[in-house]
């Protein structure tokens, strides 16, 4: 087995010694960065919210719900605390929600078509305004909302929303278009399944039917609702979100949302000009000057129009839900856009297929995407205990040139928490995934609130479901609760160990984000001590950063219940990339600096006598 691992291991440098000064210098320089971009996404909803009641599909008055104004000075300031750069509002765009704002001139959504009863973020149903549910008076939403970005900025904090061009909420009704705005779908012909100036497909001669329920499932828990009964009147029926094309879409389709058309024809083909492929390293302001004078749909400019308007508003960037189900050419057409509108504007995609990152970086311009299909699901199956460290060698090998695009996270409003049972059930595994995720790269490291205090998500929130963090219901999160403190955002609550895990983030989080070695070079040295030090294994990982005024060993143990104990190597071409002469230098932790370890350099190869504590991390100063 060690043989074939040896084998293997040696391709890998033989490539990795060929690109040893690596990815970050070249990417940091194209993307003029100096700083590592530290993202804190935060469900707007829930983040405020002190009620702790969580009743199964509770209502607002029942579960609570937070708001903008929760973001308080001292909150900001907290967040801030933390070397978070840029903050994520999740939900903030107004979504189909089961409350009544008729009085404020909003129409009532149908539950037959929203999931829960405070509805996703991603069925929004006016793009030109925020969920009313955020605003303390729902008739000064928008004003709300500005006071939060203006109050954002005051505490050094850029602000990122999400828009979600690949669909819209079945009902979408607009009450804030800008003069000469027309809605989605206003002025299509829907007599026919697709013309290029559609906003949506459709299914004509056939009614929208709402789908079978699974597992006993009823709206809102079944309690009683005049326009719960079973009937959406859509006709003709549109295109789910997803794709789905039939009349009755599945349960598990998206069915509470519809597909916009980009000028896609249904059997694929593009109706629209191409870009052609050496616009992948062209500017933005480039990109702008090819789509200027082309026919673009109808689609493609009304997304636009939507993000110059909240750019113009005073949000500093978006992120884009499901991007890879959206045209790139249409991406190229926004995104330099808002480039030219404002260059320091941040762009973050989800996107899912890694044989399609590069065309949406360099020709969709987007800033990063996602690190989800390969890093995240590595890390995951790590801290679960099941895999191996040597995976994300690969990984980073294979992504050298597109690394510093890649945003790295642990949570989101997607995934599982760490302390759920079905992820990991201990928030502690986290750590030292959480140290390779934020430094391996000079890429964004995200955190999602909750996660710094071990947030299990438990409960059962109505639609939502246990190990996630509801984004469907009315909801509070305990362990983020406790650390807000009913307003005081003093963790005040807390248990020790929580204090403790928070603490933990809190250090990294300023450590990476001050630190320049961090935005500097990269290698891994985990393949040559797999090869060459004994008692250095798989749930080990180790890799170097450095620059000019800094160098890094960064050092973990995955395992919880083993102490490992090895003496680590530094490779020779690490320590001449370092121009370190024979002799002995210090290493000491920069987490909690109370650990240092002696460096001796020998023949222009370096070892280090180390003991890594059970999930212990380790970034290890050079003195």
């Amino acid at each position: 087995m060690m043989n074939i691992y040896r084998r293997g291991v040696l391709a890998l440098l033989s490539v990795s010694l060929l690109s040893l000064n690596a990815y970050a210098r070249e990417e940091n320089k194209t993307m003029n960065r100096n700083q590592k971009i530290v993202v804190y996404q935060v469900f707007t909803r829930l983040f405020g919210n002190t009620t702790t009641n969580n009743l199964p599909w509770g209502s607002l008055e029942q579960n609570g719900v937070g708001k903008f104004n929760d973001f308080t000075d001292k909150a900001l300031e907290e967040i801030r605390s933390m070397g978070v750069t840029h903050i994520w509002y999740t939900g903030v765009l107004h979504h189909a929600v089961i409350r009544d704002y008729t009085g404020y001139g909003i129409s009532n959504d149908d539950p037959d078509v929203v999931k829960g009863r405070a509805g996703s973020p991603y069925a929004i149903k006016d793009y030109y305004n925020v969920n009313p549910d955020l605003a303390v008076d729902p008739a000064a939403r928008k004003a709300e909302f500005k006071a939060l970005i203006e109050r954002s900025h005051q505490h050094g904090l850029k602000v990122i929303i999400d828009i979600v061009p690949n669909h819209v909420a079945r009902k979408y009704i607009s009450v804030s278009n800008p003069e000469g705005v027309e809605d989605f779908g206003a002025s299509d012909d829907s007599s026919v399944e697709y013309a290029r100036n559609n906003n949506f497909y459709y299914i004509p001669g056939k009614s929208f039917i709402v789908p079978e329920p699974l597992d006993n499932y009823r709206p809102l828990g079944g309690e009683a609702h005049p326009l719960a009964d079973g009937f959406f009147d859509e006709n003709p029926a549109k295109w789910t979100g997803n794709g789905s094309r039939q009349a009755q879409p599945h349960f598990h389709d998206w069915y509470e949302t519809v597909k916009i058309n980009y000028g896609v024809r249904p059997d694929g083909s593009y109706d629209f000009d191409l870009l052609p492929e050496s616009y992948s390293h062209k500017s933005a302001a480039e990109h702008y000057a090819f789509w200027k004078d082309k026919d673009v749909p109808d689609s493609w400019k009304k997304f636009r129009d939507i993000a110059l308007y909240w750019i113009r508003f005073g949000v500093d960037g978006f992120r884009y839900d499901m991007a890879e189900m959206v045209p790139v050419e249409f991406w190229s057409y926004m995104n330099a856009a808002i480039k030219i509108a404002n260059p320091e504007a941040l762009l973050l995609a989800e996107v899912y297929d890694p044989g399609r990152y590069r065309d949406y970086i360099h020709r969709g311009k987007m800033d990063f995407l996602y690190d989800k299909v390969e890093f995240y699901d590595t890390l995951k199956t790590i801290m679960q205990g099941h895999g191996s460290a040597d995976r994300l060698v690969e990984i980073q090998e294979a992504n050298r040139d597109i690394a510093a695009h890649m945003l790295h996270f642990l949570e989101n409003h997607d995934e599982q928490r760490i302390a759920s049972p079905a992820f990991a059930g201990n928030a502690l595994k986290g750590k030292p995934a959480m140290v390779v995720s934020a430094a391996i790269a000079s890429s964004p490291a995200m955190v999602y609130f909750g996660q710094e205090t071990g947030e299990p998500a438990q409960g059962n929130p109505g639609f939502g479901s246990e190990t996630r963090t509801t984004i469907f219901d009315y909801w509070g999160v305990p362990a983020h609760q406790r650390w807000m403190n009913n307003g005081k955002f003093d963790g005040g609550q807390l248990s020790s160990d929580e204090k403790a895990l928070r603490d933990f983030y809190l250090r990294l989080l300023k450590f990476i984000s001050s630190s320049p070695a961090i935005m500097g070079d990269y290698k891994e040295i985990h393949a040559y001590n797999r090869m060459n030090t004994p008692g250095y294994y798989d749930k080990a990982f180790a890799f170097a950063r450095w620059c000019d005024e800094e160098h890094l060993v960064v050092v973990v143990n995955f395992k919880d219940n083993i102490t490992d104990s090895y003496e680590l190597q530094l490779p020779a071409e690490l320590i001449n990339k370092w121009k370190l002469p024979d002799g002995s230098y210090k290493l000491t932790d920069r987490l909690y600096q109370q650990k240092s370890f002696d460096l001796k350099v020998e023949q222009g190869s370096g070892k280090v006598k180390m003991e890594v504590l059970p999930l212990e991390s380790l970034i290890l100063a050079l003195e």
